[in-house]
């Protein structure tokens, strides 16, 4: 038996008593460290069966307890920041016997989702949203006479997010009824918590202090200066154990730190809390991936996985051999770093997802992770640009988002030279329409001064990034999560031909223009139908000359990218045939007006007829209907 793996001597009896927090709140206080024992051992059990987010999920097994044992949720509004710390919430809400489905096609969520439970108050697939959200639900209460209390738990580097210092900002000058608790899962400040820490935290979430605090400063008020001096002596005071006046100085009375996996001390302080008046912080210190060795000592190995074996911790796919395009970009931005000084790695807060572990190691001057502040990191970029360096911002297309303004305001009214690397551009799969690349060719396309690349295979994907780092102005590299046709590009840093399309197959009556990695499961069909297959590369600029040489000599044209439909692609294909006055049939293939919900790549690309048979079926129905036109 292994020590590593509490699941072969646990059983879970006291948890599968538990269908709501209603039944928790039933518990005598004495049986809450055994639900938290077993809820940790169930959800080890789980992801490792379905794969997902472990290592902050273990972290906030006595916190979530702790949460819904003393606050009347979903009453009372419990908003969760990032998601995917809430899989012990999802459990104990109701859906034990769902996280089987957890982040499959049809199954459950891996964040918050108002449509699958009650219970989420506020859908946080993204970071640093929580406490404007749960500031607009406290004032929502005052405003319709409700007495329900609003809780935002921001954790996982998400406070270092602007947005969410903005929203403190506002909260502290509301004087909303507004918890906000920071899950601060850094081990760095694990000595800070104890049981002095502990018990001043008690004391002063306790109702003693309250009355004597605020009924000190009614006294003092009136005698002039004495308030003030009062005011910094107990800052003074409590700094010397409480690092909070930051907090304190944006409105909110701090609490903490406490040990979030202490009960004995979680129940007291959320109950004093709960009674509290206006804006209030509490820090709670907890550890990543705790009660299950591996992932405590490797917590970003184990964040997010696929199935593993507890017992070893190794995982039970095997990998696959082909190169990922993230690799790609990791050996390319090593290479280009190599060739060319001026080069600058940015990343918000995603080096290990963006491929920037290498480069952070081998170029460290070089390197910087901005925390989740997208819209820092795209202006930092504008401004390195502006004296003579060349910063790439490795981003997810769902990140990228986050920082529009910036990128027209910042970058591309001022054409600087900036490299926009977007991963995940495209189906993502099981982490779903919170993080599915599906907007960005259309929201860069608008933009003056900006290329766009849609590289077909990971050769293509090396070489573009070379061109869009030559190019002098902004550019964007879009590019798929996992791997494309296998292919390994050489270790050259050679350029595409800037704004050329590239004819694949010549054919007859049907032409497909495709837009990225799409080109594959296009070629099968070509080949089928005998039309013509041609990898477009570049959105922006469009390759005009090619277009309307192919629209003279076919009947349909067919354009296929994996993005939206609404000013993607295939609408400039037909802006510019418009605009030339060229009448020819066309087709658009990619993402309708809906959101692309989770489940595999493979499934989502059938679902959406972007495999080769769906492809296929498409083009056959628009010339059934030309016939019979």
């Amino acid at each position: 038996m292994s020590n590593h793996n509490p699941t072969n001597h646990l059983h879970w009896a006291l948890l599968e008593s538990i269908n709501s927090p209603e039944d928790l709140r039933k518990l005598p206080q004495s049986q809450l460290a055994s639900l938290a024992q077993q809820l940790r051992s169930f959800l080890l059990e789980s992801v490792s069966s379905t794969g997902g987010h472990l290592s902050a999920g273990l972290g906030t097994i006595e916190l979530t307890i702790a949460l819904h044992y003393i606050f009347n949720t979903p009453e009372d509004r419990l908003v969760w920041d990032v998601g995917h710390q809430t899989y012990p919430h999802k459990i104990l809400t109701g859906r034990r016997e769902q996280m089987k489905s957890l982040r499959q096609k049809s199954g459950l969520a891996g964040f918050p989702k108002r449509e699958e439970s009650e219970y989420d108050a506020f859908g946080t697939g993204h970071a640093s949203t929580s406490i404007s959200a749960a500031l607009g639900m406290s004032i929502a209460a005052r405003q319709t006479g409700s007495r329900r209390k609003t809780v935002a738990i921001i954790g996982d580097g998400a406070l270092s997010g602007g947005m969410a210092f903005e929203a403190m900002n506002h909260a502290g000058d509301s004087d909303a009824d507004l918890l906000v608790i920071l899950n601060d899962n850094d081990m760095s400040i694990s000595p800070n918590v104890g049981g002095l820490s502990n018990h001043l935290t008690r004391v002063l979430s306790g109702s003693l202090y309250s009355t004597v605090r605020e009924g000190g400063k009614k006294v003092l008020e009136n005698i002039p200066g004495f308030l003030e001096i009062a005011r910094r002596t107990e800052e003074h005071l409590k700094g010397i154990v409480v690092p909070g006046t930051l907090f304190e100085e944006l409105g909110f009375s701090y609490f903490g730190p406490v040990d979030g996996h202490d009960l004995g001390v979680l129940i007291p302080v959320l109950k004093n809390l709960s009674t509290h008046k206006g804006p209030c912080f509490l820090h709670v210190v907890t550890r990543k991936g705790k009660g299950y060795f591996p992932a405590e000592d490797d917590p970003g190995k184990y964040h997010g996985v696929s199935s593993f074996d507890t017992a070893t911790g190794e995982s039970r796919n095997k990998a696959s051999p082909a190169i990922t395009f993230t690799r790609v970009f990791s050996d390319w931005l090593c290479d280009m770093a190599a060739e060319d000084p001026r080069l600058i790695g940015i990343t918000p807060a995603m080096r290990e997802g963006s491929g920037l572990v290498e480069f952070s190691e081998k170029f460290p001057d070089r390197y910087f992770d901005v925390g989740i502040a997208e819209q820092h990191a795209v202006t930092l970029a504008a401004g390195m640009a502006c004296d003579g360096l060349k910063p790439v911002v490795a981003i997810y297309s769902t990140f990228l988002q986050r920082a529009y303004d910036q990128l027209i305001h910042d970058v591309a009214l001022q054409n600087l030279p900036v490299l926009f690397a977007l991963d995940r551009a495209g189906i993502v799969g099981a982490d779903g329409p919170t993080h599915t690349g599906a907007y960005d060719i259309s929201f860069l396309r608008c933009i003056p001064n900006m290329v766009i690349m849609t590289p077909a295979d990971e050769i293509e994907a090396r070489a573009m990034l070379t061109t869009g780092f030559l190019h002098d102005g902004p550019a964007a590299v879009r590019y798929p999560r996992g791997s494309g046709s296998g292919k390994t590009p050489a270790r050259t840093l050679s350029a595409v031909d800037f704004g050329k399309a590239r004819i694949e197959r010549e054919g007859k009556n049907i032409a497909l223009l495709v837009f990225g990695p799409l080109l594959a499961s296009a070629r099968r069909v070509a080949e089928e139908l005998d039309a013509t297959l041609v990898n477009m590369r570049f959105v922006k600029p469009l390759d005009e000359a090619a277009i309307s040489q192919i629209a003279q000599n076919h009947t349909l044209i067919v354009t296929l990218e994996e993005n939206a439909l609404a000013g993607g692609a295939g609408s400039a294909v037909s802006e510019y045939l418009a605009a030339q006055s060229i009448s020819v049939d066309t087709l658009h293939l990619g993402f309708p007006d809906e959101y692309v919900e989770q489940g595999s790549q493979t499934e989502i690309m059938a679902d959406w007829g972007l495999d080769a048979e769906g492809i296929k079926h498409s083009i056959l129905s628009r010339v059934n209907r030309q016939l019979r036109i």
